[in-house]
Formats: C-alpha cells, structure tokens, sequence
C-alpha cells in the first residue's frame, strides 16, 4: 500500500530514516508487476536511441572523422536528447501508478509529454548547475548531482513547477544526501552489470533504476492518492 504523503517542511526540518534495501526490494516488486511493459518500453527507447544515431552517420557519410557533425546532424542529435525526458519520464509514471495499486496501460509511458516543458526546464537548468558545480570544484557537481534525485518525481506525482522541484529535492535530500550517494553509486553498479551480456541487460535494470528510486520517493515523501501519475 502507498505511504500517505509527507510534510516536506517537517522532512526538511527534522529529517527521515533511509533504507537502501528496502528501496531495491521495492523497486523490484513494482518492476515485476508490469515487466512486459517496462523491459518492452526500454527496448523501444533503445531502437529510438539507434535510429536517430543512424540517421546522424547517414547524414554526415563520408565526413572526416575530425570534422566537425554536419548542422543537420546536431539537430537530429539535439532532437534526441529532448524528447529521451519525458520519454524517460514515462517509467516514473507508470512505476507510480503501479505504486498506487491503479491499472496501467502501454500509453502512459508516453505520458511524459503532459510535462513536457517543466521536465525540459528543470533537465536545462540543473544540467547547468551541476556542470558549473563540477567546473568550479568538482564536489559542488556531485552533491548537486545527487541532491536532485527526486526532481523528476516531485514534478510527475506533485506537480510542481521546475524550480520548486529542484529547490525540495535539494533540501530533502541534503538531509540523508550520503545515503543517496550510496544508492546511486548502488545503482550505478547494477546498471554496469547490465552492459556485460551486450547490453541486453539494460532492458531490466534501466527500469528497476527508475521503480527504485520511486520507492525511495514512495517511503520517504509518500503518494498523493489525488494525483493522476
């Protein structure tokens, strides 16, 4: 059963206990509730993934290696990386509904684009953020990377705008950001496993990434039951 939601200013003032383990065991529980639809999703984004990079080497067949990608290249690949957010997006939004005990449906992977413009602003700005964090001293990059784990949720299952999500994510996390840090390092670790067998492993271990960290989101912050995702 989904956690009732929390009260962010009490997380933030007072703080939460963490359980990384209870956080994989959950995340693999929502995983194999619709594994079909998550390992089926991941190959489609997969074959996305590699169309659009075909698409860039016939664009640019036969430049040199040192030149510079051709302008329609860099569009096809700019292209890509925009619509990969809220198309990533997609496996919060149906690991929540699956958190929520709701039916899912293959069509709210793509649900993602109903946010579209706070997922692309929030990615944009964090994106700089962070940079200029590792830029400045390398460890400002990495607590900021950390520290907005949750960005992403708090705009699908709270409907925040992007700055809201960013700044409550921060402050949420810099409470227990160490054992975030583990968790990411964890799943770091899982998803390198998943590269060996040519890759084919990322099929499971990309969505279980994403169902755990919303079970992490799920014990710590909780479910709005109002909310669609």
């Amino acid at each position: 059963m989904a956690n009732a939601p929390q009260n962010i200013e009490s997380l933030i003032q007072n703080g939460y206990p963490t359980d990384i383990g209870s956080y994989l065991s959950r995340g693999w529980e929502l995983f194999k509730r619709n594994v079909g639809g998550f390992i089926g999703y991941a190959a489609l984004l997969g074959l996305i993934n590699i169309g659009f990079m075909l698409l860039s080497g016939v664009v640019d067949w036969g430049r040199e290696p040192e030149q510079s990608p051709s302008a329609l290249a860099s569009l096809l690949n700019g292209i890509s990386s925009v619509i990969s957010i809220p198309l990533q997006a997609g496996f919060y939004i149906v690991a929540f509904k699956l958190a929520k005990q709701r039916p899912t449906t293959f069509s709210d992977f793509f649900r993602g684009f109903n946010y579209f413009l706070p997922l692309l602003l929030a990615t944009i700005v964090s994106g700089i953020l962070t940079l200029l964090g590792f830029l400045l001293l390398i460890i400002p990059g990495i607590y900021l990377m950390i520290a907005y784990s949750f960005v992403v949720p708090l705009i699908l299952e709270r409907k925040m705008d992007f700055w809201e999500a960013m700044e409550t994510s921060r402050k949420v996390i810099t409470k227990q950001w160490f054992a975030f840090l583990g968790l990411g390092l964890l799943m770091f670790l899982i998803n390198l496993a998943g590269i060996i067998p040519c890759g084919l492993g990322l099929l499971l271990t990309f969505p279980l990434t994403y169902c755990t960290y919303v079970a992490a989101y799920e014990a710590i912050i909780g479910m709005n039951l109002s909310s669609d995702e």
